[in-house]
């Protein structure tokens, strides 16, 4: 068996290096005001068309299995960032929305859905969207 037989090919598998790039821009992006991030996510899903809700959900899974940072509760905003971009890669783009929990205590959550379900999150109608950047620039 060579080598090129059971190496992964670059940027394949889990933590490819085009989901790892993603995963590192996610991160970077994060840290944007809310305004600007918006901004930003609405000029990257200008042109895509809407992703699928079994794209996405493979697409969560690898970014779990790739950033233990976005893996967590409190990485739901890289999360979805990473999400999104990755999707983009293929020419899609899921709805990506950011809000707030309905009732105290005030607690900010980010997400994405596709084909109207939300993708890998549990208990979202707990919270009130405040931003979402669908396909297309919406």
């Amino acid at each position: 068996m060579t080598t090129e037989m059971t190496m992964p090919r670059r940027g394949a598998g889990p933590g490819g290096l085009r989901l790892r790039a993603a995963v590192a821009a996610a991160l970077l992006l994060a840290k944007l005001k809310p305004g600007r991030l918006r901004k930003v996510l609405t000029r990257l899903s200008a042109g895509a068309r809407p992703a699928t809700y079994d794209q996405t959900l493979e697409t969560y899974e690898r970014v779990v299995a790739t950033s233990r940072k976005c893996a967590g509760w409190y990485g739901c905003l890289p999360r979805s960032i990473a999400i999104a971009l990755v999707c983009r890669m293929s020419g899609t783009w899921p709805d990506w929305h950011a809000g707030v929990r309905n009732a105290p205590p005030f607690q900010p959550h980010a997400w994405v859905a596709a084909e109207g379900r939300t993708v890998g999150e549990q208990n979202v109608s707990d919270f009130r969207p405040l931003m979402k950047v669908a396909a297309g620039g919406g």
